[in-house]
């Protein structure tokens, strides 16, 4: 080992050293502190690391040893080794790069919960990215026509993870509760800390669209859903209906969406209540013909304002109705900017609002509430070096449909 012309065998070696060399930082100083590398800190070595691989590209090219670490030894066993790490990343539960977890001990000491900041994984990103720099530059030092879809592809890879690593520490992630009615300004960062925002929100209105409400027969005892292997639901979506669970035999005779609970001394009622805190119901008669038991009576999963109701089948089993699962929830919002701009928006999860560079997410609201929610809770993002992740992107793609066309088709005879 060791000796040229070098092989693979260096190759893991190298790939190992700078793993065991992150696991002893990442021992004695802890993870990656990325606020170090904010702007302009990260342009400064942004630059200066470009310069110093053009200048081994071209100033070395002739010596051996650039010529291996632009070579295809280098190159797999760098990306096998980052790609080790990622499905590491995948199989392990991760935190939030801004939690603390100095105190902790074992797997979260060595930054395996925290692996985009910790020392092995940034280090062999590192290394990977300067390999793969290294061989961009080797093939457009001669540079053919026939080369611009590995150009693309190579290019844009490289532009999207350099700017993704060097953009970490200028990324801002805020999350902002607003109540109805009110302007809020104020957001928490990713320290747990009450920061005064650029823009501030004002909401109008919240409103939640639910998937129909199910039927489930569960165990008194445990509370688990039956049958206990493969649990079974009614969803009650035309009413009146028919359902089966096990041997039970459903009909769902009248269904109000919008109740209000009357408990009485001996029996339970639900009407019509048209007004905030309402909840659901189902009248529910139930047959067994096995056991020849008939039942019969209201269900409801209640809410904040009216009680949970379940319908008793037997001394073992009972029908439940549980808490609807949201479809989409949408927050009617007023943006105000410190330019005096003034922006109406409709806010739906997985479709943000943008202004001024922030993103402004849906992410939650009251849950004990539910659909009365009067709090909405925003995700407000901003990462100025997303532009040059997505012109990497661009590019990859270029170079794939380039490829692609150009590739050789065999005729049949």
């Amino acid at each position: 080992m060791w000796k040229q012309p070098w092989g693979y065998a260096e190759g893991w070696a190298i790939c190992a050293g700078l793993f065991f060399t992150g696991l002893v930082l990442q021992w004695h100083f802890g993870k990656v502190d990325v606020d170090i590398y904010r702007y302009p800190v990260n342009i400064l070595i942004g630059i200066t690391w470009l310069i110093l691989l053009v200048s081994l590209s071209f100033i070395g090219k002739k010596r051996k040893i650039v010529r291996w670490f632009s070579g295809i030894k280098a190159s797999l066993t760098a990306m096998i080794s980052l790609l080790v790490m990622v499905i590491v990343m995948g199989l392990t539960r991760q935190v939030s790069p801004g939690a603390d977890l100095s105190s902790s001990g074992g797997i979260s000491r060595l930054g395996f919960m925290q692996m985009t900041v910790s020392w092995p994984f940034l280090l062999l990103f590192f290394y990977f990215i300067s390999v793969l720099g290294l061989v961009t530059l080797r093939r457009l030092s001669s540079f053919r026509k026939k080369d611009i879809g590995f150009a693309c592809n190579h290019v844009g890879l490289f532009i999207a993870l350099t700017a993704a690593i060097l953009g970490s520490g200028d990324l801002e992630r805020m999350r902002m509760t607003v109540q109805a009615d009110q302007v809020e300004w104020r957001a928490i960062n990713l320290q747990n800390e009450l920061v005064e925002m650029p823009l501030a929100i004002e909401l109008h209105s919240f409103t939640i669209d639910e998937y129909p409400p199910k039927l489930l027969i569960v165990d008194n005892f445990t509370g688990k859903p039956q049958p206990e292997n493969y649990p079974q639901n009614i969803v009650a979506e035309d009413i009146p209906m028919h359902g089966r669970i096990m041997d039970w035999e459903f009909s769902l005779i009248e269904y109000l969406p919008m109740a209000a609970c009357y408990l009485q001394q001996d029996t339970t009622r639900f009407v019509e209540f048209h007004s905030v805190g309402a909840t659901c119901a189902l009248y529910v008669k139930a047959e067994n013909k096995k056991e020849n038991i008939r039942r019969e009576g209201w269900v409801s999963c209640g809410n904040h304002l009216f009680p949970y109701i379940s319908l008793p089948l037997t001394a073992t089993e009972s029908l439940i109705m549980p808490e609807r699962e949201p479809r989409k929830y949408t927050s009617e919002i007023t943006v105000y900017t410190q330019n005096g701009e003034i922006h109406a928006a409709t806010i739906d999860v997985n479709k943000p609002f943008t202004v001024n560079g922030w993103k402004i997410y849906q992410v939650s609201y009251d849950e004990s509430m539910g659909k009365w929610s009067t709090i909405s809770v925003f995700e407000l993002v901003k990462d100025p070096w997303m532009f040059l992740v997505y012109t990497g992107i661009v590019l990859m793609l270029l170079g794939a449909l380039f490829l692609f066309s150009t590739a050789p088709v065999k005729k049949e005879k």
